[in-house]
């Protein structure tokens, strides 16, 4: 997980930390009076559940984890999870070693399939005695958290692809596509489409010779070009006029640059050669496919500054 991706994740749990803690907190401490009378357990619970309206079950839980009260939902008591064995669910783990509240990481849930996660509180008695545990579990679509989206860093990142290509990387070579024999005319006619017709995410399968394309116009819905499209010019006259927009990331005079590049990388090498490449021009993201099913994603800047020798391993200087 990318270190942008875990920082959002941790303050979106910080701040359910915060909500979570004090209720349940409360709720120990009316649910020791009652300990362990089961009735009396239930009826506490159905009356706090409306309380923790995000909230898909609450019970309780002797010290073994042994469930000693029905579930109470929003549709009621479920009797059938009484005397369920939960010392072996990862959400306990933390609890049972002596944590007087833990929140559980994200988990699917065994029954509906879905994001859950589990709040564990400690019951004591007066004197600090050990009872057992009152357990809470949220569906993550319910949960009342901010919702922001995070920010990727836009750092370079490399992935491995299928270790059986790996393998033969070197009892392959590439075979000639039909993009690859008009690849001028195809190149100079994305850079037209992302540059004045309001495409802003082009992506070029060169050895199956099609194209996808997101536009401004239509931007949840992408469009499927093959090598009949790809070498008509005139299905510019398919796509409206639209001004480069301000907001990209990348120049537009460097979008050629991008793409001319994508050239030199399909082929620079009989074996390792560029499979499919990408461009946003919003976050300015470049991604790259190769033979050796190895695929980069980058910043335009970075990628641009890379030489084919960094790309075969040979240390050759930048043009």
């Amino acid at each position: 997980m990318s270190e942008a991706l875990q920082t959002a994740v941790a303050r979106q749990r910080l701040l359910l930390r915060g909500r979570l803690a004090g209720l349940l907190e409360r709720l120990a401490l009316q649910a020791r009076d009652d300990w362990p009378e089961r009735a009396s357990l239930e009826r506490l619970l159905a009356e706090a559940l409306p309380n923790l309206p995000s909230c898909k079950y609450l019970y309780v839980l002797d010290r073994s984890a042994h469930q000693i009260t029905a579930n109470a939902s929003p549709q009621g008591l479920l009797p059938e999870h009484l005397g369920r064995d939960r010392s072996d669910r990862p959400y306990l783990a933390e609890a049972l070693a002596g944590e007087r509240f833990s929140l559980s990481p994200v988990y699917i849930s065994r029954n509906a399939r879905r994001p859950s996660l589990t709040a564990i509180q400690r019951i004591e008695d007066e004197s600090g005695n050990w009872l057992g545990f009152l357990g809470a579990d949220f569906d993550l679509r319910e949960l009342p958290l901010t919702r922001e989206l995070y920010q990727p860093s836009g750092d370079w990142v490399q992935l491995k692809g299928d270790p059986a290509i790996r393998g033969g990387l070197f009892s392959q070579q590439r075979v000639e596509s039909l993009m690859d024999a008009r690849i001028d005319a195809v190149l100079a006619l994305l850079v037209e489409l992302m540059t004045a017709h309001g495409v802003f995410h082009g992506k070029l399968h060169f050895s199956s010779s099609r194209a996808t394309l997101w536009t401004l116009d239509d931007p949840y819905r992408y469009r499927l070009l093959d090598y009949e499209d790809l070498a008509d010019p005139g299905i510019c006259l398919a796509y409206p006029r639209r001004d480069y927009p301000s907001e990209a990331s990348i120049p537009e005079s460097r979008v050629a640059d991008v793409f001319h590049t994508f050239r030199e990388l399909r082929f620079m090498d009989e074996t390792i050669y560029l499979r499919s490449g990408s461009l946003n021009i919003f976050n300015g993201m470049v991604g790259l496919n190769f033979s050796c099913d190895g695929s980069h994603y980058m910043p335009w800047h970075e990628f641009l500054r890379k030489s084919l020798g960094f790309w075969l391993g040979t240390g050759e200087a930048c043009a």
